[in-house]
């Protein structure tokens, strides 16, 4: 069952529209989350809200928010002044300026949001309107106010439906001009990109799910399915480091197996077996480190 979108309304494109809906494209979970827990009792250690200068415990329903504007000085904002900057929702996605889908670098994309119809009304004007984005190879430009922000995205034919990514704003991009200063201007040796162009066509490939993988979450998860059934825990093997290449054209062309400039092919011998890893010290069975949890907190009354 498809889950309950999080915005309703229609697509519009001058005086054609549909009704559609915005549903949520990604969440976090594969990402494991982890609790801080008192060692001696098992239980969840629970975070207390303080004045920073006093020490007082404070209840988050009291609280009101600040803009720092200077050092340890803020202004405070209320409910009345958040209103006052809401832009007025609208019902009504208006695309009104389309570009070229390669103009826009992915790093302003932040976030997606599947865009399907909404209802069997206005199916076949949906399927239109996707099919024109996806042969113009452009984006639609247009803007939509969710949970009363306003965000700027841009709307793309995937698959028999479409997605709206948000986009970011410049002051969320940080400048890389200090980071790429000292990289030469200069086109580098035509033969060595040559020789890098031929290296990145051999290993052409279709990207597939195991390129996506977080290796580092994958492992985590078997770490801690061996910790739960008592069994040990084998390191990861250290990867060999890699030694400074100093011929680069030598590099690439031993990369496509082509032999050095002015050194005779030779047939390549063998290669030896790789020796089997042996099992690290301390990965004998043991039993899991369970600290035991209460199922309530006690509160404290009065």
């Amino acid at each position: 069952m498809a889950e309950r979108p999080i915005w309703r309304g229609h697509l519009r494109l001058a005086l054609v529209s549909c009704p559609i809906a915005l549903h949520t494209a990604q969440r976090d979970a594969a990402n494991l989350h982890f609790h801080w827990l008192n060692p001696e009792t098992g239980n969840r250690v629970r975070m207390v809200t303080q004045d920073a200068e006093t020490g007082a415990e404070l209840s988050r329903r009291d609280l009101v928010r600040g803009f720092e504007f200077e050092k340890d000085r803020y202004v405070v904002l209320e409910d009345a002044d958040f209103d006052a900057a809401r832009i007025d929702s609208s019902s009504t996605i208006t695309i009104n300026k389309f570009a070229d889908a390669a103009s826009i670098d992915p790093i302003w994309f932040d976030g997606s949001y599947w865009l399907a119809p909404d209802g069997d009304s206005g199916l076949d004007v949906f399927a239109v309107l996707r099919e024109a984005i996806r042969a113009s190879g452009m984006v639609g430009l247009a803007r939509v106010v969710i949970a009363r922000r306003e965000r700027p995205i841009a709307v793309q034919a995937h698959d028999r439906g479409m997605v709206a990514h948000v986009l970011r704003e410049a002051r969320d991009i940080t400048n890389p001009d200090a980071l790429f200063r000292d990289i030469p201007a200069d086109k580098p040796d035509a033969e060595m990109v040559k020789l890098a162009r031929q290296l990145i066509e051999r290993q052409q490939a279709d990207f597939a799910a195991a390129d996506r993988e977080d290796r580092y979450e994958t492992r985590l998860r078997g770490v801690i399915d061996a910790k739960l059934k008592g069994e040990g825990v084998t390191p990861a093997p250290e990867e060999a480091e890699e030694s400074n290449v100093i011929d680069l054209m030598a590099a690439l062309r031993g990369s496509l197996g082509q032999p050095k400039a002015g050194a005779s092919p030779r047939t390549p011998s063998k290669a030896k077996p790789l020796k089997s890893i042996s099992k690290s010290r301390g990965s004998g069975a043991s039993r899991p480190r369970l600290v035991p949890g209460r199922a309530r907190r006690s509160s404290k009354s009065g």
